[in-house]
């Protein structure tokens, strides 16, 4: 079994309380007073208290077209990514030779070549380093990129693999657009990315690792659900998806997916006690604890990182994951680590910390 050796995330130095994001951001997106009343009151019971941000807030009144937009990506970007590689190679005790597979994945900006190649020189990483740049995977990317990097570890046991989640879904902003899904959308996201070092099993052994295994994963595309989670992708850029049907997928879904994928694995859910859901927002978060029947508490690192920065897209369940390892789950433990995407897709990844 692959072993997760570190996990850095990062996040941009701008920070701003969701009241001034919302003052800022309301002209740009609502010229109606009554659709932005709304829109504040949409912000306020969104659970989001801090949000950081690529730019500084007042500079998004000049990011006026895809072009200019996506340009802040590939610069602001590179900085985030490599910071968080950096982070988590010093945290695992590798060197950036050391690497032998990058899985890079966003949905909120694109480049060709890809960040992750980028990356190459300006890290030291090897010229014959394997690369997977993913795009399209949404929300669900943190948990889907684990899993694959683990699926690749599989069959390199002796490799060292790291997964880069880079997502600046503030550069996403849809101008007049006083949609509710743009309204709503406009005040749960941030901007960060993570890094994470994964280890194949022998190479974990040989390095003594200690970090979470990754025991098992599972991955499911919903039928009929495409129009419920993902973007129009035109000449504006990136513009929302977002039904209010999504948290009847997760209703219809989420138990007996849960429930089939420990028993699979001899476990059941009273056996899982670190619980690592994506933080889509506070309607997902509930949705979340009612249909697993969870514990009171079982997902407060999740609502803890909802109003501390938002959701990250395919970072949030990473900041989750990294928030969890530093409370030190107790030897033994079983967490849950899951996410839900634009297909509507979900990845549950099956993690076990090590004995004592």
């Amino acid at each position: 079994m692959s072993r997760i050796a570190a996990v850095a995330p990062v996040l941009p130095v701008e920070v701003y309380t969701q009241a001034e994001i919302t003052h800022h951001l309301a002209p740009l997106i609502a010229r109606d007073p009554g659709k932005r009343a709304v829109m504040s009151r949409l912000h306020t019971s969104s659970k989001v208290a801090t949000r950081h941000l690529v730019r500084p807030l007042e500079s998004y009144a000049a990011l006026d077209s895809f072009t200019v937009s996506n340009d802040v990506f590939i610069s602001e970007g590179l900085l985030l990514a490599e910071r968080a590689i950096r982070d988590a190679l010093e945290i695992a005790g590798v060197e950036a030779q050391d690497v032998d597979f990058l899985l890079f994945t966003t949905v909120t900006g694109v480049s060709a070549p890809s960040l992750d190649a980028l990356l190459i020189s300006r890290l030291g990483l090897r010229p014959d380093v394997k690369r997977m740049p993913s795009f399209g995977l949404g929300c669900v990317a943190g948990a889907s990129g684990l899993a694959r990097v683990h699926d690749y570890l599989a069959g390199h046991p002796d490799d060292v693999a790291i997964l880069l989640s880079v997502e600046l879904c503030s550069l996403t902003l849809q101008r007049d657009d006083d949609s509710m899904a743009n309204l709503v959308a406009s005040g749960l996201f941030g901007d960060g990315a993570t890094a994470v070092v994964v280890l194949g099993e022998r190479r974990a052994e040989a390095l003594g690792a200690r970090g979470p295994r990754i025991v098992d994963t599972s991955s499911r595309v919903y039928p009929d659900t495409e129009g419920d989670l993902g973007w129009d992708v035109g000449g504006t850029g990136f513009r929302i998806v977002l039904s209010a049907g999504m948290p009847d997928v997760i209703r219809d879904h989420l138990r007996p997916e849960v429930d089939g994928f420990l028993a699979a694995n001899g476990l059941e859910r009273d056996s899982v006690t670190e619980w690592m859901a994506h933080p889509g927002g506070p309607r997902v978060l509930e949705v979340f604890e009612e249909v697993l029947d969870l514990p009171e508490h079982a997902l407060a690192i999740s609502w803890g990182s909802l109003e501390r920065v938002g959701n990250l897209s395919s970072s949030s369940v990473l900041h989750v994951l990294a928030d969890t390892i530093e409370t030190r789950p107790a030897p033994g433990a079983h967490g849950l680590l899951f996410a839900f995407g634009p297909g509507v897709s979900a990845e549950l990844v099956l993690l076990e910390w090590p004995d004592a």
